[in-house]
């Protein structure tokens, strides 16, 4: 392009560099390069410029798409002239994806405004793309659209609300699945929805599933949900057993009877049962499975039977789990733990370092010690092996100060904050020092 060029001509303004800026839309700019970078100009009557030449040049709507959120108001309004004039079905749905990108931002309602009126007439087929599309705001705009137009069936909305990882995309399909099928109430039509609801992996939608069961007339079956590994699942067959006339404490309390009981069961006991059911789940700290291990610790912690003494040597548990159900267990007694004890584990360098669930555990406790057992703690973990826990312990440090009940002048505060002084500016450690009532 020649850079002396009138400039009356809006796209003599243009130079290579700008056309690179553009980059994220090279199939456009390759298409029509000029075009494609002068709808990137700085400069708004250029923009607009652009736009009115961009008529027929499909591969730069989504620079259109762009302008019709821009700042300045002719440039918008002629962008999005041109976007009504050439969205149909099949540039909806390639383009919608970007437009709802560009959605979130100020300006950008009507564009989703225009796809939605488009695509609403769309096939469940011309659709397909964007209900698998990996964007979730995506998937929520194609779902909920397919809910207010009927375009999925009730089963089919049950497979989406199973197979989602969207908690809104699985909610609005669960719920829109089941208000389907409880206007027909006919057997075969629930279990074409229950099924995929009750077999998801994702605990939203086997509540819904769950929760169902009764409106079904199959609230029996809700007692093979009371031990689930989800809480919300478990709390919802609950409900189901309890309106069906069944007792889901007494079942519990069979099933921890058992020889091997579910994870889902120990917990289970703990979230309806009473303090008289604690000796239960002690039995089973010590259980050979680190599910049900921490389940029963979690358990105690929920009835607030926590005893410091039993729970001590959980702290040192193989199984992450475990460890981390005790320090949450036995973080409101925190200043009942042996500090000395808590710092053992701490100690030792790496390759002889405790495991690090191990470390964080006794780190949480101590944290939770504050005053000066917390700063000692800090100082530790800055020689971990693990450089999140390091982070960590950096952290706690830079916020660190002088708490009530500690005494001004110890010279072990002014030692230890020695010891952290690549954390902090001379200006700032001065000003530590100096609060806790040390020289600078």
């Amino acid at each position: 392009m020649d850079e002396k060029t009138d400039g009356r001509d809006p796209l003599a303004w243009l130079r290579l560099d700008e056309m690179l800026r553009c980059e994220p839309y090279a199939p456009a700019w390759l298409a029509d390069p000029e075009l494609a970078v002068a709808l990137c100009h700085r400069d708004g009557r250029i923009r607009e410029a652009a736009l009115q030449q961009a008529v027929g040049h499909p591969a730069l709507l989504p620079l259109v798409v762009v302008r019709c959120a821009d700042w300045v108001g002719q440039v918008r309004e002629r962008a999005r002239e041109l976007l009504r004039a050439s969205l149909d079905v099949e540039t909806g749905v390639a383009l919608a994806p970007l437009i709802l990108l560009f959605g979130r931002r100020g300006r950008g309602a009507f564009a989703i405004e225009l796809v939605g009126g488009v695509l609403r007439p769309a096939s469940r087929e011309q659709l397909a793309p964007l209900f698998v599309h990996p964007d979730r705001a995506v998937r929520r705009f194609v779902h909920r659209l397919a809910v207010e137009e009927g375009l999925l069936s009730p089963g089919e909305l049950a497979r989406a609300a199973a197979r989602d990882t969207d908690a809104v995309v699985q909610n609005l399909c669960a719920e829109a699945a089941l208000a389907a099928v409880a206007k027909g109430g006919e057997s075969e039509e629930y279990e074409r929805v229950l099924g995929p609801l009750l077999r998801a992996r994702n605990p939203r939608a086997r509540a819904a599933g769950v929760t169902a069961l009764r409106a079904a007339g199959l609230a029996e079956r809700a007692e093979g949900f009371l031990a689930d590994r989800s809480g919300v699942v478990r709390a919802c067959a609950r409900y189901v057993v309890r309106q069906g006339g069944g007792d889901p404490l007494a079942l519990y309390r069979a099933w921890c009877l058992a020889a091997e009981p579910a994870p889902g069961a120990v917990i289970g006991l703990a979230e309806c049962g009473g303090r008289g059911d604690a000796e239960v789940l002690w039995g089973f700290v010590g259980h050979p499975a680190a599910a049900v291990r921490a389940r029963a610790v979690g358990g105690l912690r929920l009835l607030d039977v926590v005893d410091v003494r039993r729970m001590l040597p959980l702290l040192d548990d193989p199984a992450p789990g475990v460890v981390r159900e005790a320090t949450l267990a036995l973080l409101p007694s925190a200043g009942l733990v042996p500090d000395g004890w808590l710092m053992e584990r701490l100690g030792g360098g790496w390759p002889r370092a405790w495991p690090r669930h191990v470390r964080v555990g006794a780190f949480r406790l101590l944290d939770a010690r504050g005053g000066i057992v917390r700063l000692r703690a800090a100082v530790t973990v800055l020689d971990d092996p693990d450089e999140k826990v390091r982070a960590w312990g950096a952290q706690v440090l830079q916020r660190w100060h002088l708490e009530e009940g500690m005494t001004p002048g110890d010279p072990e505060v002014g030692e230890l904050l020695g010891r952290a002084r690549h954390l902090f500016s001379e200006y700032v450690l001065t000003r530590q020092l100096w609060e806790a009532g040390l020289p600078g």
